[in-house]
């Protein structure tokens, strides 16, 4: 496997991607299927443009040509919250899965938030009652701090979030 920042060249894969997760696993994304699927194919490059100060990034993971999983990564712009980014968009499909693939994913998401020097931080959430994602996450030093609940609507029914983050060590006895 190898793990590359997307570019727009790769836009039509990672929306293949993240349609297939949106519609598959629909309790944890935000986005679903039909809020996404219609938007065209300019918004997804729009995600995956380049440059050191672009405001998002998606990182892919490579088995050969085909995009065998993604994690996003969003800098907060705002002057005084420039110190957070957050991890969004992390999707590994079934036949890929216990690889280490999503580990070596959101190792790459908080190396790439290391290079910024003003970020501090990642934070992320996670759909409450997901064992393994929740195990992953903290395997990787995201800590919980809080349970949203009914954080997205599914269907007639809603599903909670829990709200991890990561500190990057930047910053000397800064620390959960």
């Amino acid at each position: 496997m190898t793990i590359t920042r997307l570019t727009p060249g790769d836009a039509e894969a990672y929306r293949t991607l993240m349609l297939q997760g949106y519609a598959l696993h629909p309790e944890a994304f935000t986005a679903s299927v039909a809020e996404r699927g219609p938007l065209p194919l300019s918004w997804w490059h729009q995600r995956l443009q380049p440059g050191p100060e672009a405001h998002e990034m998606v990182l892919g993971a490579w088995a050969g040509n085909q995009l065998a999983g993604v994690a996003g990564l969003s800098f907060e712009p705002r002057e005084r919250s420039r110190h957070k980014a957050t991890l969004f968009g992390m999707y590994v499909p079934a036949q890929h899965r216990q690889r280490g693939l999503g580990r070596q994913l959101v190792q790459a998401v908080l190396a790439q938030a290391r290079q910024r020097p003003d970020t501090l931080l990642v934070q992320l959430t996670v759909t409450a009652g997901n064992a393994a994602a929740q195990s992953l996450y903290a395997g990787c030093g995201f800590v919980p701090f809080g349970t949203e609940p009914h954080a997205v609507q599914l269907g007639a029914g809603y599903v909670a979030k829990v709200h991890m983050w990561c500190d990057l060590g930047k910053r000397p006895g800064w620390s959960s």
